[in-house]
């Protein structure tokens, strides 16, 4: 599951399932979703966050000026997170606002905002009169990354293991099946995209919004690459993708020693 890890070799795919318990007649599991969360509750009600018939809301339109300066400053932060994830930004290089500027098309201000906001992120360093310099890596960062990550996950992934019902599991399927999809086609951006969204489903499931907002900032950081690490290669990606599969297996079996290895184990290569 992590863009920034310098590997050794393949890790081998864990194919969905691998690591759970098959039916003595062989067929494959199916996700069944009790009546009660599909959608009405109990008597006929409208299940939380649906609108009753008849209801109406009211909100006050936000100021157009604010709204477009931030959506433009919103796509050039993404953008250049993408470039990172995919090297374009290459590490240790100083670049300008300016220049950035006019490659994705827009002016300086912009760039320079999501600039500041990535040097926050210890994505890139100001460089004074210059610009900003990709922040160089090291693997004793990322291993450090690593072990924070798993001081936070692994424990909350066993909590969530012994209380949560399969149904809300299996509702998570999409998002792992979407990280397969971009490690298919070696899209890296967009994997470490689907990669984020899917842990933070995964620990939202706490109600522990900080401990969430923690946890992917952290994910985040762990993705960009190394100096001198190689990329990333699809058989990497795909490796990763199918941990999320296995994952999901057994926690909709709840079995907590499966969970604990697979965690454990995928925080393990985090650093190789």
């Amino acid at each position: 599951m992590e863009q920034g890890s310098a590997r050794e070799g393949v890790r081998p795919a864990y194919a969905p399932g691998a690591f759970s318990r098959a039916p003595a007649d062989g067929r494959t599991r199916e996700c069944r979703v009790p009546e009660q969360a599909r959608g009405e509750r109990a008597g006929g009600r409208p299940a939380d966050g649906e609108q009753a018939r008849g209801e109406h809301t009211h909100s006050e339109p936000p100021a157009p000026r604010a709204v477009q300066r931030h959506s433009v400053r919103g796509q050039i932060l993404e953008a250049l997170r993408a470039a990172l994830v995919d090297g374009e930004l290459v590490p240790g290089q100083v670049y300008s606002a300016p220049a950035l500027g006019a490659r994705f098309g827009v002016s300086a201000t912009p760039v320079r905002e999501a600039m500041q906001r990535l040097a926050v992120e210890g994505a890139v360093e100001v460089v004074p009169n210059r610009g900003f310099r990709v922040s160089e890596r090291s693997p004793r960062e990322l291993a450090e990354l690593a072990e924070v990550r798993a001081l936070i996950e692994v424990p909350v992934m066993l909590g969530l293991a012994r209380t949560v019902p399969a149904h809300r599991w299996c509702g998570l399927r999409p998002l792992a099946e979407a990280t397969v999809t971009a490690a298919a086609v070696g899209d890296r951006a967009a994997y470490a995209e689907s990669d984020r969204a899917f842990h933070r489903a995964v620990l939202t499931l706490s109600g522990n919004e900080q401990l969430v907002a923690v946890a992917d900032e952290l994910h985040r950081r762990s993705q960009w690459p190394l100096m001198s690490g190689p990329a990333t290669r699809r058989a990497d990606l795909l490796a990763d993708a199918s941990e999320h599969t296995a994952l999901l297996d057994a926690l909709v079996s709840q079995d907590l020693v499966v969970v604990q290895a697979l965690v454990r184990e995928h925080f393990a290569g985090a650093d190789r």
